[in-house]
């Protein structure tokens, strides 16, 4: 299936418009079928739809283990991913919108909205250390690989990485996909997490941030600015949040213990 499509277009240049013809990312609205039920129709870029699949459904709880799958088929020309469970109990969409009021004192993850997000979302014990050379290394490597945002402007990127190198990336118009992207490899692949990270090209949001907690990785690295929700969370689930990594420079949000000083 075609990730990008050319079109005809006028352009700008300072002085006057000119025609030429631009690539344009393309996006698939892809419907997930749970056991006969369907479940929930995602946009989504046209890559890696299994993984989209199996992450998302890994993401809001629906599947907990690779040993739960029985099938994954995809329809592309349909859009549509029928997914078979072991357990063919019903899926019940209302338990995974449902909002999740936290209490207001002790560790009660108040921050949470969600009830499938207390269940889900793992608090992190990593004891990875990362320098900020290696920050800077990892998030030229992630600019660098994006041939589709070289190419268009209109995607982001996610890379499930060690210290020094990306293991896998995925590429998609929704930032969050990228995450479930890499979530539903892992789901397929169970690559050790005890020392990987995840870096990415977007604002780092709640619904970001628990993403990553939900695939159990420590740390963060984004070229973009993490909200204050993300943060509150960030802290209470041990996950150490980098932002703003740009040229020679970064911000360290939360859990600093894990980030060194060049060269140490």
């Amino acid at each position: 299936m075609e990730v990008t499509a050319n079109r005809k277009i006028l352009k700008y240049d300072g002085t006057s418009l000119n025609k030429q013809e631009d690539e344009i990312v393309s996006e698939y609205p892809l419907t997930i079928v749970v056991n006969g039920e369907e479940f929930a129709t995602l946009v989504c870029t046209p890559t890696d739809l299994e993984d989209m699949a199996i992450g998302f459904l890994a993401a809001e709880g629906v599947l907990r283990l690779p040993d739960e799958i029985k099938s994954v088929t995809i329809d592309e020309k349909r859009g549509f991913a029928y997914v078979e469970l072991k357990n063919q109990q019903p899926v019940g969409k209302e338990f995974y919108s449902k909002r999740f009021i936290g209490s207001c004192c002790g560790k009660s993850r108040q921050s949470f909205y969600f009830y499938n997000d207390v269940t889900t979302a793992k608090t992190v014990v990593s004891k990875t250390h990362i320098s900020v050379e290696q920050c800077f290394h990892l998030m030229r490597l992630l600019q660098q690989s994006s041939s589709y945002f070289q190419a268009t402007g209109g995607v982001h990127n996610a890379a499930l990485c060690d210290k020094n190198s990306i293991l896998i990336s995925r590429t998609d118009i929704g930032r969050h996909n990228t995450l479930d992207k890499i979530y539903g490899h892992w789901m397929r692949n169970r690559i050790p997490l005890h020392d990987k990270l995840i870096v990415f090209s977007g604002r780092i949001s709640s619904e970001v941030l628990l993403k990553t907690a939900k695939i159990g990785v420590g740390i963060i690295l984004s070229k973009s600015a993490p909200t204050d929700l993300a943060l509150k969370m960030a802290d209470e689930l041990g996950i150490t949040v980098v932002g703003f990594i740009r040229g020679n420079t970064c911000n360290v949000y939360t859990h600093p213990e894990r980030i060194t000083e060049p060269f140490a």
